[in-house]
C-alpha cells in the first residue's frame, strides 16, 4: 500500500521530504539555550533551564582513561555550585567503545563510582553522521575559535551566563587545572 501511495502521490511526498529538511536548515541557533535533550533518566532537561550560569560541557565515558575526571569535575562543580556555575555532562560512545552502556547502566556508575550530582544527560553522539544537533553547534557553529571535531572523551567548553561559548579545553587538561579554573572564575566574577 505504501508504494502505490508513493507511486500515485509522488509530489506530496516530495513536498513533505522537503518541509521537513526546511526546518531543519533553517533552524540556527544562537546560544546552548535553543537545544533540549534528555537526561539520563529520560526526563526532558532544556538547557535554557542554565539561562544566567556559567556552564561547562563536557562529553564523558565510563571506560576511559580519563574517566577519574569526575572526581575533579564533582569537586569544582561542588565549589562554584552556589555561585552560578554547573557541569553538564554528555557520555558518548564515540572512541573505542568506552560508553557501552545503557542510560541506566550510566546513571549507576556515575553515582556509585564518582558520587556524581551534576546534571548527566542520556547517551549522545557527539562526531560523525549521527551527531547530535548540540554537538554540531559546539564543532561547527558556536564560536570559530574553539571549532572543530571532538578529538576524544572529556573534551570540555566553557559556556558565559548568556549561553555563548567563550573557550574549550581538550581532554588532557584536567578540570582543576590552573587553566580551566582561572576561566571558570573569570566568568563568575
Amino acid at each position: 500500500m505504501k508504494k502505490l501511495w508513493r507511486a500515485e502521490f509522488p509530489g506530496y511526498f516530495l513536498a513533505g521530504a522537503l518541509v521537513l529538511m526546511t526546518a531543519a536548515a533553517s533552524f540556527a541557533a544562537s546560544s546552548i539555550y535553543d537545544f533540549n535533550l534528555p537526561l539520563l533518566d529520560g526526563k526532558a532537561a532544556p538547557l535554557a533551564s542554565y539561562k544566567g550560569k556559567v556552564v561547562l560541557v563536557v562529553n564523558v565515558a565510563s571506560r576511559c582513561g580519563f574517566t577519574p575526571q569526575y572526581t575533579a569535575l564533582e569537586s569544582i562543580y561542588e565549589k562554584y555550585k552556589d555561585r552560578g556555575f554547573v557541569i553538564i555532562g554528555f557520555p558518548a560512545n564515540n572512541f573505542g567503545g568506552q560508553e557501552p552502556g545503557t542510560n541506566e547502566e550510566i546513571k549507576t556508575f556515575c553515582q556509585s563510582k564518582y558520587s556524581v550530582t551534576f546534571p548527566v544527560y542520556g547517551k549522545v553522539s557527539v562526531k560523525g553522521d549521527d551527531q547530535t544537533p548540540l554537538y554540531a553547534y559546539l564543532t561547527k557553529e558556536a564560536n570559530p575559535a574553539v571549532s572543530g571535531d571532538i578529538k576524544w572523551n572529556f573534551t570540555k567548553f566553557l559556556v558565559d551566563r548568556q549561553g555563548k561559548v567563550v573557550q574549550r579545553f581538550e581532554p588532557a587538561t584536567t578540570p582543576d587545572s590552573p587553566e580551566v579554573i582561572s576561566a571558570i572564575e573569570k566568568l563568575l566574577k
